[in-house]
């Protein structure tokens, strides 16, 4: 499932993100959400979300 529905999303799900420096390769970087950033209801590029180890980036996959 993709992340660009912020309604799919919730604090404390488990998710996959991209950070802004990794968009070109795509590397993926795993964890929990701690915080939500976008405030719009979808972003085609994906949500954007603080990880609970400070990371931030762009929601690309919803493990559940």
């Amino acid at each position: 499932m993709t992340g660009t529905e912020r309604n799919k999303i919730k604090i404390g799900m488990q998710v996959a993100v991209v950070q802004k420096q990794h968009q070109r390769s795509g590397q993926l970087t795993t964890g929990t959400i701690a915080r939500i950033l976008t405030n719009s209801s979808n972003h085609p590029h994906g949500i954007k979300v603080k990880l609970s180890d400070g990371t931030v980036g762009r929601v690309k996959e919803i493990h559940e």
